[in-house]
């Protein structure tokens, strides 16, 4: 079984900054989706940034982003340490949430990390 182990939530005042960082228990490279979602109290589960894989070291991974965070947020893999990030400049009330990470393999197998809180005061 597959693990996603999330760090980096905290408590910011808006303008600040944070990052997230989910750890997969097995290589990143084994996902071909990686993506970060977030859930505002009262509100359903919303999809923040993703990277769909390319497979290939000369094609360049696709990377989606909520319109609400775009120029904001930037998800990004890293091979070597092994970790999914999600930089969160310009922090603002309404990104307050609880933000998780997804990845998925080419067998289709879904995992999701427990969750990490971001709370961001005006």
């Amino acid at each position: 079984q597959v693990q996603l182990t999330e760090s980096g939530g905290g408590l910011v005042h808006a303008g600040e900054s944070l990052n997230l960082n989910c750890a997969p228990s097995q290589s990143i490279f084994n996902f071909i989706v990686m993506a970060w979602y977030r859930q505002a109290p009262d509100k359903q589960r919303e999809l923040v940034a993703q990277i769909f894989s390319s497979g290939s070291r000369t094609i360049p991974d696709t990377i989606n982003y909520a319109d609400t965070v775009k120029g904001r947020f930037t998800i990004s893999k890293d091979g070597a340490n092994n970790v999914l990030s999600l930089q969160m400049n310009n922090l603002k009330s309404e990104d307050t949430a609880v933000y998780s990470c997804y990845m998925k393999t080419g067998a289709a197998s879904e995992y999701w990390g427990q969750g990490t809180r971001v709370a961001v005061s005006s």
